[in-house]
């Protein structure tokens, strides 16, 4: 990782004035009814026109989730299909979309994998983070490549302006985990800061039923992660800052596919792990050059690594990434109801790896503007974006939202999105089994929202959507990616938040129709119907809460001859609070038991679905000191 970029923002320094609010950003990150992730800029989440789910701090130690994917399965429209258990890779699908076509985020740089476009979310480690935005919906106009399904942006924790805070998380579970962390924040009127540090461990579960005798073992996670974020005013006009996060460990898998031997031309057993490393630094200036103009310049170096070792053999494989970016955005107020975005960003992905790739690296560079009209009665919103990419050449995108206000308490929102994603180097050079004439997946969203405050402890926020996916990249009879394929997908989410006799309250339910619109076959591991309901309730110094999880069933392939059973799961958790500075925490998850799978794999021509995770439970310890 080349922390020397860090000093690159300081060298462009304007001589800005007239500052109204430093550590804008980091105050919006602890707010529940902000968002910064839709525009790249702090807006209240009711004047945004992305539908979208917030994750506090506060929110992740009441829900008490053992990594991302668990958090995101809550996510109205969001679904998690993984391949056995923590630590295992999950496929995130946003609107019936696929994991690459959504956006990954760490502080605003993309980390996504850009051979095989995974994020590796799985890796990033929940004690490290402050808060977690999804947005449902393309918002390509704002980021180019990728967001077709959404966004989601994980920011790291951040300091407070109240002195020193030391924290220290100490718990242990089924399946022998240990989860192990201690932080510092701190800061004041000038500068904040926050060090943090954690190491998981957990022996696993085997991942596979029938297969090789090799995967009959549990496969063990291990995960080291630290994180750093300082900001500091130079003056009541500037802010600066830097952000690191960087999760490093090792996964064991199962692998029933075997490898294949050169001299039998036979599959045989091995055990295999990987090695992995996922990171991300960056830097900004943040300045108001007057009470019109507001800029902000990051600069991002994102780096995710993998290196996969057999313990049966001398085999070893390694996929690593690194993305280098540059983003500069203006916020214009020009009067009471006109404003405007306008902006540049540029990328370049570089791989190494024990494949020797056709072309190992290219550059992204694209420049965007956003108009918003606020009148009495309605309000626009409307952008474009062109990118030119080294390989694919340009694409243009653009977006449109009408806002009609029918009340004080009630919105309807019609939105217009296009979106892209360019092809992965697996895609276009991968020796012998790529296509570099390959052009970007492109897709048309149409979307109709409503928000309404049903009360002063109530709001729905419900949205119907559609979907066309056109040029969709699939592997043609030739064993090379092509663009041949087109998909549909049709959609109704909806989020309730209440509260009711004392219980805070969060359903969150989904019904979707994807489908491959040449065979008409719904597209694999996509489930129609899925309900997310969390209730919490505070008595004094104790806390208690369930969530209850639905997901029918769904087909494991496109030719939907492969059927995974739905599943329902039901989780209880609690908390104690010993006095101001010490807290206990005990969690059951899947207290039922359930049996279930989000994905097949297949063994001796057979079938078997991956085991996940049964019943299972967490105690832990957090102890935040007070310093006077």
């Amino acid at each position: 990782m080349n922390l020397s970029r860090l000093a690159l923002p300081f060298l462009l320094l304007p001589t800005a004035s007239v500052l109204a609010d430093t550590f804008e950003r980091d105050q919006a990150l602890k707010l529940p009814d902000t968002l910064i992730s839709a525009n790249r800029q702090v807006e209240a989440r009711n004047d945004s026109s992305a539908a979208n789910t917030v994750f506090t701090r506060e929110d992740i130690d009441r829900l008490q989730p053992s990594d991302v994917p668990d958090l995101l399965r809550r996510v109205p429209g969001v679904q998690v299909a993984q391949t056995g258990g923590r630590g295992s890779l999950p496929g995130i699908y946003i609107r019936g979309t696929q994991s690459a076509q959504s956006l990954v985020l760490v502080d605003g740089q993309r980390i996504g994998n850009s051979t095989s476009g995974d994020s590796n979310l799985q890796h990033l480690n929940i004690e490290q983070i402050e808060r977690v935005e999804v947005l449902r919906g393309s918002r390509s106009v704002i980021y180019g490549s990728d967001a077709i399904g959404g966004v989601i942006q994980i920011f790291t924790r951040r300091g407070t302006e109240q002195g020193l805070q030391p924290r220290l998380h100490l718990g242990f579970g089924s399946q022998q985990t240990w989860e192990r962390s201690l932080g510092l924040s701190g800061g004041d009127d000038k500068t904040r800061f926050n060090l943090g540090a954690s190491l998981d461990e957990t022996a696993g579960l085997d991942r596979t039923h029938e297969s090789y005798p090799s995967d009959s073992d549990h496969d063990a996670y291990r995960n080291k992660s630290l994180s750093l974020s300082l900001s500091h005013a130079l003056t009541d006009d500037v802010e600066v800052g830097a952000n690191l996060l960087d999760n490093r460990g090792r996964s064991e898998f199962d692998n029933p596919f075997g490898r294949f031997d050169m001299d039998t031309f036979e599959s045989v057993q091995q055990q295999p792990y990987s090695d992995f490393n996922v990171s991300s630094v960056s830097s900004y200036v943040d300045a108001r050059v007057n009470e019109t103009w507001k800029t902000r310049i990051e600069f991002g170096h994102s780096e995710n690594r993998e290196k996969t070792f057999d313990k049966l053999s001398d085999e070893r494989t390694v996929f690593n990434t690194y993305r280098d970016s540059v983003n500069w955005q203006n916020d214009l107020t020009l009067n009471a109801r006109n404003s405007l975005i306008l902006g540049g960003d540029w990328y370049e992905d570089r791989v190494k790896s024990s494949t020797a790739f056709d072309e190992d690296s290219r550059w992204n560079r694209a420049a965007f503007i956003q108009h918003r009209y606020q009148a009495d009665s309605f309000s626009t919103e409307i952008g474009l974006r062109h990118d030119d990419n080294q390989q694919f050449g340009s694409q243009n995108t653009w977006s449109g939202t009408f806002t009609l206000p029918l009340n004080p308490d009630n919105d309807v929102l019609l939105s217009y999105s296009e979106g892209f994603r360019a092809p992965t180097f697996n895609d276009l050079y991968y020796p012998d089994f790529s296509n570099p004439d390959l052009k970007p997946e492109t897709s048309k969203s149409y979307e109709l929202q409503w928000r309404s405050q049903l009360s002063d402890s109530a709001r729905l926020e419900a949205s119907i959507y559609r979907t066309d996916l056109e040029d969709a990249i699939i592997f043609g009879s030739n064993s090379r990616p092509q663009n041949v394929a087109s998909a549909r997908i049709n959609g109704f989410e909806a989020a309730l938040k209440q509260e009711l006799f004392g219980w805070q309250s969060n359903l969150g339910v989904a019904i979707i129709d994807p489908r491959d619109r040449d065979t008409g076959h719904t597209l694999a591991r996509r489930a129609r119907r899925t309900a997310s309901w969390d209730v919490d309730r505070q008595f004094d110094r104790l806390g208690l809460g369930a969530s209850w999880q639905l997901v029918s069933g769904s087909y494991d392939d496109l030719n939907n001859t492969q059927s995974l059973g739905g599943y329902g799961t039901l989780g209880l958790r609690s908390s104690w609070a010993l006095n101001r500075e010490i807290k206990l925490d005990l969690k059951v998850d899947n207290l039922l038991d359930k049996g279930y799978s989000r994905a097949n794999y297949s063994y001796d021509g057979a079938q078997y679905g991956y085991r996940e995770e049964g019943r299972a439970w967490m105690f832990g310890v957090t102890w935040t000191p007070e310093i006077r």
